[in-house]
């Protein structure tokens, strides 16, 4: 196993180890460096971030930059923010136009390691059900929004999000409690860990 961050980094970007299941192929999304204080652990890239090779680079993204209040400079500031989705690479659109689940491989394979190696990270969004249900295990609710309403319980270490898509704009208008409650929390926690 590799012995720094970076080497580690350099071997989930040579991966190919599900990439006959990929409809285009392997190309793993992962940033950070050893100083970064937050950690955000979403789902996988969209066909946009597969083509980037840019995490969060779409909506998604510029939603959850607004809800964090960071401009794109300091989000993508790998010294402040590591960025590691449950499945590293495209897993595919769904004929409803959803993308399908990460592959299950990615996160048993790197996750332990790449955490590991992130020392100095103080506070890890889990951004989505999938990453939620990667890292909380049996402490998560009976859904996503359960266990976001449940917040509280998982600091200092966790904060559970949903997933910043179109499909939560709905979601938020239905639980109010999430822009008055969490994002404060939220923002006040990332700034100041990122000063």
């Amino acid at each position: 196993m590799p012995d720094t961050l970076e080497s580690l980094f350099r071997d989930i970007r040579a991966c190919t180890h599900c990439e006959a299941r990929l409809p285009m192929g392997a190309r793993p999304v992962v940033r950070g460096t050893a100083t970064a204080r937050v950690c955000i652990i979403g789902q996988a890239p969209g066909i946009r971030v597969h083509r980037s090779g840019k995490p969060w680079d779409d909506p998604s993204g510029e939603r959850l930059r607004g809800w964090l209040e960071v401009n794109d400079d300091t989000f993508y500031d790998e010294s402040q923010f590591a960025i590691i989705p449950v499945g590293f690479c495209y897993p595919g659109t769904m004929e409803n136009g959803g993308d399908y689940p990460p592959r299950p491989e990615c996160a048993p394979l790197w996750h332990a390691p790449v955490l590991e190696a992130l020392a100095n990270v103080e506070l890890t969004l889990l951004v989505g059900s999938y990453a939620q249900d990667c890292h909380l295990g049996k402490q998560r609710r009976k859904n996503m929004t359960e266990t976001v309403r449940a917040w509280r319980d998982y600091l200092p270490a966790y904060l559970p999000t949903p997933h910043p898509s179109w499909r939560t704009i709905a979601w938020q208008k239905k639980n109010p409690w999430f822009d008055d409650e969490v994002l404060p929390e939220l923002r006040l926690r990332v700034h100041g860990l990122i000063g």
